[in-house]
């Protein structure tokens, strides 16, 4: 038996399926399980705002050795790992040529490292216009890594991320 919730006429209902039959729960046992059912979903949609978190964002998502392979049995769109910044969570899709992870691997590599790079620019990085970057801790600061976030696939995705090579710098000292 599953319990499963159902809207009929705007009126919202609790049941479980028993031998392929809705077994109407009873008023009260209804309010319980819908209580109990939206306190489970609501701490799972929503990730923890602590400063632990949001200072150690680990990446989510397929194992790095394995995402070449996903890669091939999932379209552009699928994703292959979740950054996050605080409560705010970017995605890194399959992709094509052009952005996501198959661009960041044809473009500019892809291994543990960049996997990690991307997770901490995310994470700890400076915003910039359209992603995040990480300065060297120096006077003046260079920039050394930058992440452009927003593709065809959604607003919160990884265009690309690449070590910055110029030697650009941020405000004079």
């Amino acid at each position: 038996m599953v319990t499963q919730a159902f809207a009929k006429n705007g009126e919202f209902m609790k049941g479980k399926i028993a031998n392929g039959e809705l077994v109407r729960l009873n008023p009260a046992r209804a309010a319980k399980v819908a209580l109990a059912t939206a306190v489970a979903a609501s701490a799972l949609a929503i990730p923890a705002a602590s400063p632990a978190n949001a200072q150690s964002s680990k990446p989510r998502g397929v194992a790095v050795s394995s995402v070449e392979e996903t890669c091939k049995h999932h379209g552009r769109y699928y994703i292959v790992r979740q950054y996050f910044r605080g409560p705010r969570r970017f995605t890194l899709r399959c992709g094509t040529p052009t952005w996501g992870w198959k661009h960041i691997k044809k473009g500019h590599g892809w291994s543990r490292g960049m996997d990690s790079t991307i997770g901490n620019a995310i994470a700890n990085g400076t915003p910039i216009t359209f992603g995040f970057s990480i300065f060297t801790n120096q006077c003046p600061p260079r920039e050394r890594f930058r992440t452009i976030i927003g593709t065809p696939g959604g607003q919160n995705d990884v265009l690309t991320a690449y070590n910055v090579t110029s030697l650009a710098s941020a405000s004079k000292c």
